[in-house]
């Protein structure tokens, strides 16, 4: 099976189960071969509540890996979403394995206060 296709029948198995609402709302991950991305999307409303990626410039400034700065990233969303006053977040990986990258941001978010 096209890589592709596998990666969007798991997304739409993991989406099935992880809804974000007002009170938790969902955080979703995309990653491609040298950036990763997060937001935390109200799924009720339709709405990207807080953003962050690796193209920030405050992270783009870091000289480290990929998954380091994934790390970063982690921490940024938690920080913005603390801001907002988002405790708590449902994790969408997007249909990528809970492993490398993905996984640094789930860490970073939690050590930056959210609650999965």
């Amino acid at each position: 099976m096209d890589k592709v296709l596998r990666r969007q029948k798991i997304r739409y198995r993991v989406r099935k189960n992880a809804i974000g609402t007002t009170e938790k709302p969902r955080l979703s991950v995309f990653r491609s071969n040298t950036e990763i991305y997060a937001q935390v999307i109200d799924d009720a409303n339709g709405k990207t509540l807080v953003a962050a990626s690796s193209k920030d410039k405050d992270i783009s400034a870091q000289k480290v890996n990929k998954t380091e700065k994934s790390k970063l990233v982690g921490a940024a969303i938690a920080r913005k979403a603390k801001d907002l006053g988002i405790e708590k977040v449902v994790f969408d990986r997007s249909g990528y394995l809970y492993h490398g990258r993905v996984k640094a941001i789930a860490d970073g978010a939690r050590e930056g206060g959210l609650q999965f």
